[in-house]
């Protein structure tokens, strides 16, 4: 979409967009930050259009609670300059064109300082324009939870921050370790959308690399249901024989597809980028797992953009599960919580938390004068800035990602634990 047509779209969308959907948006969403009573002094907003209803709720969730343990901590001691954080939540349920009317009402009407922590590639990719759009007003879009091509490349890198590493850094590090293991015909399972599209892209592009092709494809519709049935697309791809399978994909989606095939008896390791939401698949899976009595996560291998919760020897951790004891913070008031329990600790969450703790100090580099004309230069000069996780943090006019490191988590007793010994899935 171009800047012309994303302003066009406006009114489109607005229409398109039920009343009650549209401006799913919250005034305090529970409040990130109250002010003393007695002197309110104005906020810094900070606006999140994330998926927060729909099968990949838990996303959007975990990822703003996460966040907001360390606002939370922040604001009890003042805030930064005096002034309170909030985050402004908005629900796009995963989905383009409530995303982009999100994001207009954050600019236009709210005010919001900043983009933050946004969920999702089909939902960031639609927004993109518009920061070119409004760049007049030095609006900027920091750490969305996405590993795309898009936003890290020309025309629109300038307008974005990116923390974590790519979806390319994540699926050569898959590919690189399944080639070294002997497991060498490499499948992919991938969600039909951008989102799946740039995993596609990194995992062909890592077998290239290694002198591999892509064994077999097979896609599913975004927004799939666990309830749903997988069994075609592990038909498709059990067909080709391969010996490792790549899902680029949503927990939902991706822990139906893992349930059908070893209900089919097909025993192969399964590996998934960190956007799945390791927890949430998790949840779905062992339970049943128990229940059944087949072994439903014992090939299974995520690739995470950071280090486990479990290691409580990073200082990041230590402080991460800390907070989240101490705030305890819940879902903004536009999730749907009907049948879903919020998490202890996640990946998401962790990383929404180290996601939060880089504003918080790209905002007190401002000394107090809070012109978004400021913000872009104050980033750039960040450098070697210590987070707690054994990866000091850099950016720069032509370095907009932050971080480049890929971990590996594997599923013991019911847990996601750091995968260290790649010969547990040796062929």
């Amino acid at each position: 979409m171009t800047t012309r047509s994303a302003a066009a779209a406006l009114g489109a969308i607005a229409i398109a967009l039920s009343p009650s959907f549209a401006l799913r948006a919250t005034e305090g969403t529970p409040a990130l930050a109250i002010g003393a009573a007695e002197a309110k002094p104005e906020p810094i907003v900070l606006a999140m259009s994330a998926a927060f209803s729909g099968p990949s709720r838990g996303l959007g969730i975990e990822i703003y609670r996460g966040a907001r343990a360390y606002f939370d901590d922040v604001n009890a001691h003042g805030g930064v300059a005096g002034r309170p954080i909030v985050v402004k939540a908005y629900d796009d349920g995963y989905n383009p064109a409530p995303a982009i009317y999100n994001t207009i009402q954050a600019i236009e009407q709210d005010r919001a300082f900043l983009l933050f922590s946004y969920v999702g590639t089909p939902t960031v990719t639609r927004v993109l324009p518009l920061l070119k759009r409004y760049s007049s007003r030095s609006v900027y879009l920091f750490f969305p939870f996405t590993g795309a091509q898009p936003q890290r490349e020309a025309p629109y890198d300038g307008e974005v921050f990116n923390l974590r590493a790519s979806y390319r850094d994540e699926t050569y590090a898959l590919v690189d370790r399944f080639a070294t293991i002997g497991r060498k015909r490499i499948a992919i399972l991938y969600q039909a959308d951008a989102y799946g599209r740039s995993g596609w892209d990194g995992v062909r592009r890592a077998l290239k690399a290694h002198d591999l092709t892509l064994t077999a494809e097979a896609t599913y519709e975004r927004g799939t249901p666990y309830t749903a049935h997988l069994t075609r697309q592990v038909e498709i791809l059990r067909a080709a024989k391969p010996d490792a399978i790549i899902a680029i994909g949503a927990y939902a989606a991706c822990a139906a597809f893992i349930r059908d095939a070893v209900d089919a008896g097909w025993k192969i390791p399964i590996a998934n980028v960190s956007f799945v939401g390791s927890e949430n698949m998790l949840s779905l899976l062992y339970p049943e797992e128990r229940k059944s009595g087949r072994d439903y996560t014992s090939m299974l291998v995520n690739s995470e953009v950071v280090p486990s919760y479990e290691d409580v020897s990073l200082p990041a951790v230590a402080e991460y599960r800390s907070l989240m004891q101490r705030h305890a913070p819940s879902a903004p008031d536009v999730a749907d919580l009907k049948g879903y329990t919020q998490l202890g600790y996640s990946f998401a969450g962790f990383e929404g938390f180290l996601n939060a703790k880089v504003i918080v100090e790209a905002l007190r580099r401002l000394n107090g004068d809070f012109d978004p004309k400021r913000l872009k230069g104050v980033v750039e000069s960040i450098r070697d800035f210590d987070l707690g996780i054994d990866a000091p943090i850099s950016f720069g006019p032509d370095r907009h990602q932050a971080l480049q490191y890929v971990y590996f988590a594997a599923v013991e007793r019911g847990q996601w634990v750091p995968a260290v010994d790649w010969q547990r899935w040796a062929k």
